[in-house]
């Protein structure tokens, strides 16, 4: 894990090395005011020397100055560092999150996927930013102060460095269980904050039915788990300071009581005594630092590995042989086609069809059976347990994604439309369409007139998920942007019945107009909307139990014709 965290230096190596080097000259220029202290008190000070005081106060003062330059640099250029590693980090997650299957998405909340994007790449950053400035300046103190400390009195020294293994042992007993304990409340942040997104994404919902109460308490549930979780954190973290602190302290005790005893015995003068304590401070703060540093470290390591487990995540990825295809007819085949998205459940069991190119297929019968699975896997997106699906009489594994999804266009009940403008969301049909060929599309959606009548017409902004526009809009925009891709193979999954009848006769129309020429797959309720449908399946138990065009299943009196009489006769 640690080399793969370092690799994310490597494009800002200029600006690290540079980093480091500022980071090097701070701890050096640190060391030189234990330095000036001694030199001061055994030599100038004793042969009153004012002028050379005074010329080492300059000299110290000066030093101090290019201190803080210095450490400008660190701050901000180390800053910045981290930001554009964790930009780096956040573009690679982006680009992973674009690649995963849909069976990702089915098990993994959005909010949770958007705190690992935000909540923990920015402790990440300030890990990536402070670790390295952090163990190099405190590194070298540690090193330049204890060989100094050596330099001043040996065995005073060495009592004191004696006291380090038990601040290094205790350090380790809480390490592990703050790591733990902090990783928890990580999961809980993400729980908060898919809580979130759910019920904002669902507040109209809420008003409407008029249970916020219930909400606030699904918040309270995951706002509660994540406090405990932070107690439990803090309270590995107040045992793991207090007890590096009082080392510390004992660090002080020691030197008090042992430099005065060598002091008493002319071990030691004064003036080294003097700059031993100055020097020891030295010694003790980067070692507390360190021990500061720890929650920090704790924070942007699990964030880190959190990173890395969406990044480890196996991508959609095409099969070896996988070919581009174009200029497809667009026969649609089922063989022996079995799936299920959890073991213990088979969704569709030994399934098998034959769509013509250009044909025009309705899928029937109770929810839960299968029908909109059917419409998933024909764009390949989940695996199927067995069996083989074709297209053009190809496995469509052997068909690169791109260029399968680009031949097939879905228009789905519940409309997805993303934040921006009704131009915008009509070019995601055909990213690099014309002006012209916008129109078009619109205008055969029949929805161009009400776009002009805007003030903004095609510019016109329609807020979170289009909620400025009516549903009858909505799946107008979904309508012009398949228009505008213009595929072989068109899914209609179900894709009026969230609208009122009225608006139904209207956008049934428009879908008339799409499905001419085009492999079309309609899953469908009303039953009234596939009558002309070249053929019906009926779904149920996983399996096609009958087949036929609407006369011919209603003169068979089966399911389908069950079905439709209990649906007119109400």
């Amino acid at each position: 894990m640690i080399k793969r965290f370092i690799s994310y230096y490597k494009p800002h190596k200029k600006i690290f090395t540079l980093d480091m080097l500022a980071s090097f000259l701070i701890a050096c220029l640190g060391m030189f005011y234990p330095i000036s202290t001694r030199i001061m008190l055994n030599k100038f000070i004793p042969e009153k020397n004012y002028d050379m005081i005074y010329i080492l106060g300059g000299i110290l003062f000066i030093t101090y100055v290019v201190r803080m330059l210095l450490r400008y640099f660190v701050q901000y250029y180390g800053h910045i560092m981290g930001v554009k590693m964790q930009a780096q980090m956040r573009k690679e997650m982006f680009k992973k999150i674009q690649s995963l299957p849909y069976s990702y998405y089915d098990n993994h909340e959005t909010g949770k996927i958007m705190s690992r994007m935000t909540n923990d790449l920015m402790d990440m950053s300030e890990l990536a930013h402070h670790a390295p400035e952090n163990f190099f300046i405190f590194g070298i103190m540690i090193v330049g102060s204890f060989i100094y400390l050596m330099t001043i009195e040996k065995s005073l020294t060495l009592i004191i460095f004696a006291c380090v293994p038990v601040m290094i042992i205790v350090s380790a007993t809480f390490k592990n269980r703050m790591r733990e304990a902090f990783m928890e409340s990580r999961k809980n942040i993400a729980v908060i904050n898919a809580s979130l997104e759910s019920s904002i994404s669902g507040i109209r919902v809420t008003k409407a039915f008029n249970n916020s109460k219930i909400e606030e308490g699904k918040f309270d549930i995951g706002n509660n788990a994540f406090v405990e979780s932070r107690r439990k954190a803090y309270k590995a973290m107040g045992q793991f300071f207090s007890s590096t602190t009082f080392i510390t302290d004992v660090f002080n005790v020691i030197v008090l009581i042992a430099g005065g005893i060598f002091l008493f015995k002319n071990k030691i003068n004064a003036g080294d005594y003097a700059a031993f304590i100055i020097s020891v401070n030295l010694f003790i703060n980067p070692l507390t630092k360190v021990i500061d540093f720890t929650e920090q470290y704790q924070n942007g390591v699990t964030g880190f590995k959190r990173f890395l487990e969406i990044i480890d995540e196996n991508p959609e990825e095409d099969s070896k042989n996988a070919k581009n295809i174009s200029d497809i007819k667009g026969e649609i085949e089922f063989k022996n086609v079995s799936f299920s998205y959890v073991k213990e459940k088979q969704i569709l069991k030994d399934i098998s069809f034959k769509i013509p190119a250009g044909k025009k297929v309705a899928l029937v019968g109770p929810s839960g059976e299968g029908k909109t699975t059917i419409c998933h896997l024909i764009p390949n997106f989940y695996k199927i347990s067995s069996g083989e699906i074709k297209i053009d009489g190809i496995n469509i594994n052997d068909i690169t994604l791109e260029s399968l999804r680009n031949n097939i266009g879905i228009v789905q009940q519940d409309v997805y439309l993303f934040g921006g403008s009704i131009k915008e969301n009509i070019l995601y049909g055909k990213p690099d369409a014309s002006d012209e060929e916008i129109f078009e599309a619109a205008k055969k959606a029949n929805i161009h007139d009400y776009i002009m009548s805007l003030e903004n017409g095609y510019d016109t902004e329609i807020g979170e998920r289009g909620v400025k526009l009516s549903g009858g809009q909505k799946q107008r925009l979904s309508i012009a942007r398949v228009f505008l891709k213009n595929p072989t193979i068109l899914i209609l999954d179900e894709a009026t019945s969230a609208l009122d009848n009225t608006t139904e006769i209207f956008i049934q129309k428009e879908l008339e107009e799409l499905s001419k020429g085009r492999t079309t797959l309609v899953v469908a309720h009303r039953l009234s909307t596939i009558k002309n449908a070249d053929e019906i399946f009926v779904i149920q138990d996983g399996n096609i139990k009958e087949k036929g065009n609407h006369q011919e299943l209603l003169e068979a009196k089966g399911i389908y014709y069950k079905l439709y009489s209990s649906m007119f006769n109400n």
